[in-house]
Order: C-alpha cells, then sequence, then structure tokens
C-alpha cells in the first residue's frame, strides 16, 4: 500500500493551510525569465508581443502575427498550462520561430500559460489549482481567466487550436497522488502509455485531423499503443493514438475558443524509446500538420 501523501489528512480535502504547507514546499528550479520572456524578445520581429496578463510577479505574454489580417482565420498554440510539461513551452516557442509568416492564417502563440509552474516544474498553480480545468464559467485559475480574455478579444475567427501537452512518469510518482490527497480520495494507481497521443473534443472528434497529425508526428517519434483494455491513461481509444475528453464540460484549454479544428497533443519524454529534442521536435510537428490540414479542410 502507498504511503500516505505527504500533506493534508488522508480522507479529507485539502485546507487553506494545508495549501499553504505545499505552496511552502514548491521552489523555484528554473527561469521563465530566462527561458520564455527572453526567446519572446528575440522573435519582435515577426510578431509584435501582447502582454495579456500578470499573475504574482510574471507577466503573461503572447506572439501574435504582425502583419495580421482580419480576413484571415487565426491559429492557436498554447504550451505551458501544465507548467511542468516542459516540450510544450520549448515546442510553442521554436514553433513561433519557425513557422512565422505562414501563408493562409494568422499566429497567435501563448507558449507558457502558467509561468509559476513552470519555474517550479509543477502542475497546479500556486493556489493547488489546475489551470488546465479552469477553462470554464467560473474561471478559478487566474491563469485560465487572462488567456480566455485574450481570445475573447481576437478579431478573427479561430479555426485550429492545437494545445501542447506531456504524460510523464511524474504524474504517477507525484501529480496524481498530490490531486487524490487534495481532494481527499484514495489514490488508484494508474499506467503512463510509452508514446505519443492525441485528445480529441468528444463533442467534436474531427478524427480524420486528429490522424493527420499523428501520420505527420509518426515520423518523428513513436505512437502510444491502447492498453490490454483498449485504453490510454484510463480513456477507450477511439481511434489508433487518440482519445476522446468532454473539452468545454471539463474546463480544458483546448475547448477555449470553439474552434471546428482542435486537439490536445501528450508527448512521452521519459520513454527509453525518445529524447526531450524529439519530444519538442514532435510538438511543433504536431502543430504544423494541424494547421496545414485545417486550411486544406476549412
Amino acid at each position: 500500500m502507498a504511503a500516505p501523501y505527504p500533506i493534508g489528512t488522508p480522507g479529507r480535502p485539502w485546507t487553506a493551510d494545508d495549501v499553504v504547507q505545499w505552496r511552502s514546499v514548491q521552489k523555484p528550479v528554473r527561469s521563465y525569465t530566462d527561458d520564455v520572456l527572453s526567446v519572446v524578445e528575440e522573435l519582435r520581429g515577426p510578431y509584435e508581443v501582447i502582454r495579456y496578463g500578470r499573475v504574482g510577479d510574471h507577466p503573461l505574454v503572447a506572439l501574435r502575427s504582425r502583419d495580421w489580417r482580419i480576413d484571415l482565420p487565426c491559429a492557436l498554440v498554447t504550451g505551458g498550462v501544465h507548467g511542468y510539461e516542459t516540450s510544450g513551452v520549448l515546442g510553442a516557442l521554436r514553433f513561433a520561430g519557425e513557422c512565422a509568416g505562414t501563408p493562409g492564417v494568422n499566429l497567435l502563440v501563448a507558449p507558457c500559460v502558467s509561468p509559476w509552474a513552470y519555474e517550479r516544474v509543477q502542475r497546479w498553480n500556486a493556489d493547488a489549482v489546475d489551470p488546465n480545468r479552469s477553462f470554464r464559467t467560473t474561471r478559478p485559475a487566474p491563469e485560465a481567466a487572462a488567456l480566455t480574455a485574450l481570445v475573447d478579444g481576437l478579431d478573427a475567427r479561430v479555426l485550429v487550436h492545437v494545445d501542447l501537452h506531456e504524460t510523464t512518469d511524474s504524474d504517477e510518482q507525484e501529480f496524481r497522488p498530490a490531486l487524490a490527497a487534495r481532494d481527499g480520495v484514495e489514490f488508484v494507481p494508474g499506467h503512463i502509455p510509452d508514446g505519443f497521443y492525441l485528445v480529441a473534443d468528444a463533442a467534436n472528434p474531427q478524427l480524420e485531423f486528429q490522424q493527420a497529425v499523428l501520420d505527420a508526428v509518426a515520423d518523428v517519434t513513436h505512437i502510444a499503443p491502447a492498453d490490454a483494455a483498449g485504453k490510454i491513461i484510463g480513456s477507450p481509444v477511439v481511434a489508433p493514438g487518440v482519445i476522446a475528453y468532454a473539452f468545454s464540460q471539463l474546463g480544458l484549454c483546448a475547448g477555449v475558443t470553439g474552434a471546428p479544428f482542435t486537439t490536445t497533443t501528450e508527448v512521452y519524454p521519459d520513454s527509453p524509446r525518445t529524447s526531450p529534442q524529439e519530444c519538442t521536435r514532435a510538438q511543433v510537428t504536431a502543430a504544423r500538420a494541424a494547421i496545414s490540414f485545417a486550411l486544406a479542410h476549412a
């Protein structure tokens, strides 16, 4: 039997004091300023840098095509909604650098939605709230509220949104045990899939779109197989390498725009069959393929 999580009382949801205790042990181990803001500044040529909010000491920034045209659709790429998922942040920044000036579309890139969590390699924000369950009416995470306001203020329709994520061994080692403790429920161990997979919107899965993204990524890294029960992370596989969540109902970032083409990427950087560099490249490849398919099938 697993040892109880070191914060909180088993079987009881965390109190405000428990959240304070949890926050006190979250120490910065990397720099948002050095890793993200400095790269964003280097991209000022082809992009307008938008400061769309602030959370604590961290400005929230996005890159918007400098030659923005209201007659063109928008492609939104987001990373770092879960700050610990490194390739999402690096992939969004690399995508912005490589794909500036993509014809036929306006680009909007929010490379690190959760800076506090990025610096601490955490899933939650400073209030022990998951930003990727906060894109809902109440918007309990300020990170989600700020990005929602940015998207709502766009002067163009969003055609495609790619939200870049990872599934890591630390999900089972730290984040899911912490979640169970926070909510006062029993932790039930799960299984980490070995490979890249996608999460589609259950209300609009667009499986041909998802397949086009997977086909492109398969040239970079391996695609996660289903487990013996035909599932990935406990969810039924709706197509090879694809599961589906109710984006709006769950308050997921990928549902913030209502775009016709949406997906959440998931790479597995702890796999012995890949590398952090391949994972970042897979994120860029996924975003490229998603935009290409959406433009061709709009």
